[in-house]
């Protein structure tokens, strides 16, 4: 079975075993078609319907790292950059693709699924309810500036997670009623991921930790090793990153040593 060491990296599995053997979310497999298809695809699951909301929440509570990942990283097949983020400690999955055609990210998407359920890390897609259901994703991230929240939630239903985009105190307050999940704060710093977006720096995650939103917030931004201690510092129990483990010679390393910035906390998850 996987396992979690020090700072959070895993062991790779014989078996496409869940990560975690305390919690009956971590026994949960589930069996995906690797055939395409515009929403026939959906691969039956050991939890009854309205078991999955739970399930998804429980890991979205504890989980610490999130990636954001083209559908095809630098022009590549995503499985082995995937499978190394992975097992270097990455919980969440987003697949967030812009430019390719709907053909090939949906290709894309089969296999994030397929290697999410493999590591039981929750596989969210952005901006796209369609996607999210052709492929058995377990959620939709939307931005300010993409559909509403609302609406997500409406295309998906109450068992899908919803997580939003925030970059000021006014949309943190905001989305206090907003029927989402999870929320996305920054960019911390200015990155090329998210042109044109001016950075809000650390105070607005002093700001979010310090109010105590009601769901679980990501802090986003130019986060790498490098400066995840500080964003820490700042009050997040949760990081999401792209060019850092994307990018990385070793994305495996790199998890982990994002992983570590976590370690003086000496939480084994960040909990509610």
């Amino acid at each position: 079975m996987a396992s979690l060491n020090a700072v959070g990296s895993r062991t790779p599995p014989m078996l496409p075993l869940p990560r975690y053997v305390s919690d009956l979310t971590r026994h949960i497999w589930r069996v995906r078609s690797d055939t395409p298809g515009t929403g026939d695809n959906q691969g039956v699951s050991l939890a009854t319907p309205d078991a999955k909301g739970p399930l998804r929440r429980e890991r979205l509570r504890t989980a610490r790292l999130y990636l954001c990942c083209d559908a095809r990283p630098h022009g590549e097949d995503p499985e082995p950059l995937l499978r190394a983020a992975l097992n270097g400690g990455v919980d969440i999955v987003q697949l967030r693709e812009k430019r390719l055609a709907q053909r090939e990210i949906e290709r894309s998407a089969l296999t994030f699924r397929r290697l999410c359920d493999t590591y039981s890390a929750l596989f969210v897609v952005n901006d796209d309810p369609d996607l999210a259901r052709a492929c058995d994703a377990d959620g939709v991230h939307v931005g300010q500036d993409d559909m509403p929240a609302a609406e997500a939630r409406a295309a998906l239903g109450p068992e899908a997670i919803v997580g939003l985009s925030t970059h000021s105190e006014q949309q943190l307050a905001a989305s206090v009623t907003a029927p989402v999940d999870y929320v996305s704060v920054g960019p911390i710093w200015e990155t090329p991921t998210k042109e044109g977006r001016p950075a809000v720096g650390l105070d607005l995650i002093r700001h979010a930790a310090s109010h105590h939103v009601p769901h679980p917030f990501f802090a986003i931004g130019g986060i790498d090793a490098s400066n995840a201690a500080q964003v820490v510092d700042a009050g997040a129990r949760r990081i999401c990153v792209v060019r850092a483990i994307r990018d990385a010679e070793d994305p495996a390393a790199a998890a982990e040593e994002l992983r570590g910035a976590f370690a003086p906390l000496g939480e084994a998850a960040p909990g509610g």
